[in-house]
């Protein structure tokens, strides 16, 4: 099957009992069972249920991998991926990471005894150059958040699968529909499910898909071992979501493309961080990588001031965190999403108080670019 296809199918079979299309919500806790050891397949809600393993089935399909776990949260399925390292561990990060992801490596699992590098991923020596003897991971963002740089994910494979480090990629940024990991050599894919998978600013998720089936009995256990499950709502929510997945990404795609151009040629803007320029200095890995763009983009107005007249200024385009909505969100990365990374680290990743960034939603792309233009105006 296509990916179209996939999106609307895997894992959404007809409800046996009603012949239901739409998979029903099992809001339950518990299961009856026929005798002792008896039962239909589920005994407890957080270790089995029906709705959530239809998402497992349909995120896995889209990745093109053999197992998938849901999670309440994408930092909740970055950190039960975290498990499958012991106290001595060593991780290389690519720098320019969620501001959470580093809050969590940096404030919470280094106290475990858990060591991190964070290298410019851009250049695949400063990963060979970070391995140790007790490497054991590879953590990466590409395109990264929320200055887009790319990662080329097939050269850090040729690097990490000989020596047997695993590598992980979150792939929230671009969804399965233009790019597939797992295809490109990473052993574990993690989604934020509430962002682009989701689609609708309407759940709170994640997911973490991988082939391996070690390492997919240590997921599967930490889930149901640490409970950080997704709810039964936010499972179908998201199952919702993958089915308009395609449509609503070449959307995204064409609305980004248009935008970043206008931004590109705004006197106001300093600088536009977007892949599917062609002055993106890796315009040509997101060609090689990606199959689109996607809807990200960062830009460069200066100054805090100017962010802020920017962003105060937005009629249409709604001030506020997350990303992947169908509506196209703006925000502050410095003092919103990135706020947890120190401020030298913060400048010299190239985010600035004056960087923008935006979620370019799928609403009629004039519309927006004549709220971001009146915006922009506001810069002296």
């Amino acid at each position: 099957m296509k990916f179209s296809t996939k999106a609307i199918h895997a894992g959404n079979e007809p409800d046996p009992t009603t012949g239901a299309v739409s998979v029903p919500i099992y809001q339950t806790s518990t299961y009856a069972q026929e005798s002792i050891g008896k039962h239909k397949g589920f005994e407890y809600a957080r270790t089995q249920n029906p709705t959530r393993l239809a998402l497992e089935r349909n995120l896995a399909a889209l990745e093109g991998g053999a197992h998938c776990y849901a999670f309440a949260s994408g930092m909740a399925a970055i950190n039960a991926v975290t498990t499958l390292l012991k106290a001595g561990d060593h991780v290389i990060v690519s720098d320019n990471t969620y501001g959470g992801t580093f809050r969590l490596f940096d404030k919470v699992l280094k106290k475990f005894g858990l060591e991190f590098s964070y290298v410019d991923g851009r250049d695949m020596f400063n990963f060979e150059e970070a391995l140790r003897p007790e490497t054991r991971m590879v953590f990466i963002e590409t395109p990264t958040n929320p200055v887009m740089t790319l990662i080329d994910i097939r050269a850090v494979s040729a690097i990490t699968r000989p020596r047997n480090v695993r590598l992980v990629v979150d792939n929230t940024f671009m969804s399965p529909y233009f790019q597939r990991p797992l295809e490109l050599g990473a052993d574990i894919v993690v989604h934020s499910t509430t962002k682009y998978l989701n689609g609708h600013s309407d759940s709170i998720g994640g997911a973490v898909i991988l082939n391996d089936e070690e390492d997919a009995r240590a997921i599967q256990f930490i889930q149901n071992a640490a409970g950080a499950i997704i709810s039964p709502m936010d499972s179908w929510l998201v199952l919702r979501g993958t089915k308009t997945l395609a449509v609503r990404m070449r959307q995204h795609d064409e609305n980004g493309r248009v935008i970043a151009q206008f931004l590109a040629e705004n006197p106001r803007v300093k600088k536009v961080y977007y892949p599917g320029l062609k002055s993106h200095p890796q315009h040509e890995l997101a060609r090689r990588q990606m199959t689109g763009f996607g809807g990200m983009i960062s830009f460069e107005t200066g100054s805090l001031e100017n962010a802020r007249r920017v962003l105060e200024g937005v009629r249409l385009c709604t001030l506020g965190e997350s990303l992947g909505g169908v509506e196209t969100l703006i925000s502050h990365p410095a003092t919103m999403t990135h706020a947890s990374v120190p401020q030298s680290e913060r400048e010299r990743l190239g985010i600035t108080d004056g960087l923008v960034r935006i979620s370019v939603g799928i609403e009629d792309v004039e519309d927006l670019l004549a709220d971001l233009d009146q915006a922009l105006e506001q810069i002296d």
